[in-house]
């Protein structure tokens, strides 16, 4: 049960809460004129920070995180299963994620416990809730503490009041069955289905209304497509396998790379070579055969004709002048000579040196095309992992594109199966759905009279567990107030009763809003009784003329009373002491 709720700032109205009935008023103050508003006094305001203190995330702008209250520290005392002195938690709107618990040590078998404070992130906080508070087991999905909590403490805030299943407008009925059937013990898991279905069918109407987009077939594609893509990306990845398999780092690549580079320069410049001394080579031996002794015989065969007989002395200067020139010839034969013998050596010499180069840059370039450096290595690594990811999206777009082009058949049969699977549970849980059935309409009755139909319908629809609350009344103001008043009674009940959920159920006064005087009076009566029969905790915020009313109409309200007693002072009446 609720304890306390209390503040750091001395301004603050604390709140100390009872077992049973509790009936927070505000008050109007004397002469205050008809058209005065108590709607500042703070009612819906505690309804707030109980949810701050019990794990709720404030938005920007609300309550606890409003300039005049933000450093405020509020801390809420409460009972704890396995705790005797109960708990204290507390937070500030300046610091939403951090949660401070006050709560007893382990009692080591000396005179006294010790009790020591706490701080913790809320998600674990909220986790403390969900495991002591709600008995959750560890795995819980579609049902959550927090969504629990505000089936138990509604929040007008979030407009809880306008619907009995839902607690607020954007919450989908999958969700808010599935809470409301943890609390009345059916089968949340299967409840929780109809949200997982409801999600898949938005994701295929989404990527369904996608499809018809022209860029779409670039951005996922058909899967006809993809398939084909997939088999080539597959060769391509299988290929690059095989080759980083079979890769040999060669440790000195830099310098073999180097040395094929030389070795190639080499054998290109030797062709060069050869054609000037293939050319120097064709001169000389022309050379050579233009190289002739000179012949002067024709020279006294002219003398002669002319009738000149020459002197001895002169042809014997003929003669020396010959063998001069004789040994001219054969010098330069011989020069010549040598000259083509060295250019045919170096010619020679170039055809061995470029067999040699030759095996030796095939050599050089196997090793360099069997092997590779460590960067080569790595760059055929990082090719493969790139081309690994690609094919993985390509498989994912293939999955997409199987998922939108699979028929709808597919999630009719699922969602047949798990209306079949629901209508199953609920045969065999025939006690759980009679004991609700039952107790909402003993409340109902007790409301509108036993004349009137008032029933539970429960049963498996096709997009959620359809829980469904009927009054058949022929007054209507009011009526679905008092269907959320009743079922709210139910569900806190038989949670409590079972073990699935706390003591305490909360109720803001907008719940009684445009409700009958008359079955204002009963509720309150009703929830007095049922409080004190099944040991539960009902706070409920009032407007002091509605209560008035109900005393008028046979309800004593004094025993219920709790401190303060807010009103509509505009210095220090409402909840907080003072105005913000």
């Amino acid at each position: 049960m609720l304890r306390r709720l209390s503040a750091d700032d001395p301004r603050f109205r604390t709140v100390d809460f009872r077992p049973g009935l509790n009936l927070l008023v505000a008050e109007t103050r004397p002469g205050a004129a008809k058209t005065d508003s108590r709607n500042g006094t703070g009612k819906s305001s505690l309804v707030e920070l109980l949810h701050f203190t019990l794990g709720s995330r404030p938005l920007k702008g609300s309550l606890p995180t409003r300039p005049g209250i933000r450093n405020t520290l509020f801390t809420l005392w409460m009972d704890w299963p396995g705790q005797d002195d109960g708990i204290g938690v507390s937070r500030r709107g300046a610091q939403p994620g951090i949660v401070l618990t006050d709560l007893a040590g382990a009692d080591d078998g000396g005179l006294f416990a010790f009790r020591h404070a706490r701080e913790m992130p809320l998600p674990e906080w909220t986790a403390w809730i969900e495991s002591d508070l709600f008995r959750l087991p560890p795995d819980h999905p579609g049902v959550s503490g927090r969504a629990l909590l505000s089936l138990l403490v509604r929040r007008v805030g979030s407009h809880a009041f306008n619907d009995p299943v839902r607690t607020y407008p954007q919450q989908s009925a999958a969700e808010a069955a599935a809470n409301l059937a943890y609390l009345l013990g059916l089968d949340w898991r299967l409840a929780s289905g109809y949200r997982d279905l409801a999600a898949r069918e938005a994701t295929r109407k989404q990527l369904r209304s996608a499809m018809n987009d022209p860029t779409w077939n670039q951005v996922v594609g058909t899967t006809a497509d993809l398939r084909g893509k997939i088999i080539v990306a597959e060769g391509d990845v299988e290929r690059l396998r095989r080759e980083v398999a079979e890769f040999r780092v060669v440790p000195a690549y830099e310098e073999l790379q180097r040395r094929a580079d030389e070795l190639d320069q080499k054998v290109r410049s030797l062709p060069e070579q050869d054609v000037i001394d293939r050319r120097n080579l064709a001169d000389l031996r022309r050379a050579v055969d233009e190289a002739n002794d000179p012949d002067t015989a024709y020279v006294d065969a002219v003398y002669r004709e002319l009738g000149v007989t020459l002197p001895d002395r002169v042809h014997q200067s003929f003669e020396d002048v010959r063998g001069f020139h004789a040994s001219i010839v054969r010098n330069r034969r011989r020069y010549l000579a040598d000259e083509i013998t060295e250019t045919e050596a170096r010619i020679a010499e170039r055809e061995r040196e470029r067999a040699r180069l030759g095996a030796q840059l095939t050599e050089t370039l196997t090793a360099l095309r069997e092997g590779g450096a460590l960067d080569g290595l790595t760059a055929l690594q990082q090719l493969l992992a790139q081309k690994q990811a690609a094919l993985e999206a390509l498989r994912k777009q293939h999955e997409t594109a199987q998922f939108v082009e699979a028929s709808q058949r597919e999630i009719t049969a699922k969602r047949v199966e798990l209306q079949e699977a629901v209508e199953l549970d609920l045969e065999e849980r025939g006690e759980q759905t009679r004991e609700a059935t039952w107790l909402f309409s003993q409340f109902a009755r007790r409301l509108y009279g036993q004349d009137r139909d008032a029933y539970l319908t429960i049963r498996a629809g096709t997009s959620s567990l359809e829980i469904t609350a009927h009054v058949d009344s022929r007054d209507s103001v009011g009526i679905n107030k008092m269907v959320i008043f009743c079922l709210d009674l139910t569900a806190a009940v038989i949670a409590h009763r079972h073990g699935r959920g706390p003591d305490f159920l909360v109720h803001d006064s907008h719940l009684f809003d445009g409700v009958d005087d008359r079955q204002v009076t009963e509720a309150l009566a009703l929830a007095s009784e049922v409080a004190a029969e099944e040991g539960l905790q009902y706070v409920v915020t009032f407007n002091s003329d509605k209560l008035q009313r109900a005393r008028l109409g046979g309800f004593d309200p004094s025993p219920y009373l709790i401190e303060p007693r807010l009103n509509d002072t505009f210095d220090d009446g409402g909840l907080f002491g003072f105005r913000f």
